[in-house]
């Protein structure tokens, strides 16, 4: 994998460089997408339309779209000359992607009941994403990112990791609650409840967003920064989608509860 590096790049300046601006273009993707999502949901699941290409078999979907995420930092971490993954701060950020990232990938899709296929043109943008962002993430972790000595005493990485952990705990109990609320040969629609879905509707996105933005606060790097605020992006219009319709859909759908911040919003 060395090999294919050093042809992509003439020097490991550039590619510091080239990881920088891929960084920055996810922040500016970021932006685009909040305006984009302001007048039309993601496509997916309950959203999802045939103009967005023909649907794709959801588990085969999520196994595949989230493969590179898992694939590409393992190659990055085991076959290229990895100068940082003996840093313990590095070691345990590495950790934390591929604890997400090992679920998501190799045990997530494969828990998947039922679901709606995944239109063709969005699963094809997740895999975009998914090596995108595992490359970024884990090239500059594993090779590039310096941190001060006893980094992780530092109350950043202490409060990250705690946030990291609060929220990778969130996001799996959430899912397990949304794949166990319809009995065997149920369909339909149900209201999720237990767990924080008593205080907001889209509690596995929060999970989520929390988990990164606890990654981010541990990095302290614009390449993990750019990441939670993607992810921040995406998943809070989710949210917002979910929890409107729930409240159409149902007349008896609890009034108290928020769609992403308990209590507020």
């Amino acid at each position: 994998m060395d090999s294919l590096l050093s042809w992509l790049f003439s020097s490991e300046e550039e590619e510091f460089n080239i990881l920088y601006y891929m960084a920055c273009l996810m922040v500016f993707m970021a932006a685009c997408t909040f305006v984009t999502l302001l007048f039309e949901n993601v496509p997916y699941g309950r959203y999802a339309t045939s103009k967005y290409g023909f649907p794709v078999n959801v588990r085969f979907a999520w196994f595949v779209q989230e493969l590179p995420a898992f694939l590409v930092p393992l190659c990055l971490v085991f076959w290229t000359s990895s100068a940082k993954t003996s840093q313990l701060p590095n070691q345990l950020l590495i950790a934390m992607y591929f604890c997400h990232y090992v679920q998501r990938s190799l045990i997530y899709p494969f828990l998947i009941r039922g679901g709606k296929p995944t239109p063709f043109a969005s699963f094809v943008l997740a895999v975009v994403f998914c090596l995108y962002n595992g490359y970024m993430q884990i090239r500059y972790l594993s090779h590039y990112a310096e941190y001060p000595p006893h980094w992780v005493t530092h109350p950043c990485f202490i409060a990250g990791s705690m946030l990291w952990l609060v929220g990778w705990l969130m996001n799996m109990h959430s899912d397990h609650i949304l794949r166990n609320l319809r009995n065997p040969g149920e369909t339909g629609y149900k209201i999720p409840t237990g767990g924080m879905f008593e205080y907001v509707s889209g509690a596995n996105f929060l999970g989520e967003i929390t988990e990164w933005a606890g990654f981010a606060l541990a990095g302290h790097s614009i390449h993990s920064l750019a990441f939670a605020i993607f992810t921040t992006v995406v998943l809070a219009s989710r949210a917002v989608a979910h929890h409107n319709w729930y409240l159409t859909k149902f007349e008896d759908y609890p009034k108290s509860r928020k769609a992403l911040i308990p209590f507020l919003f």
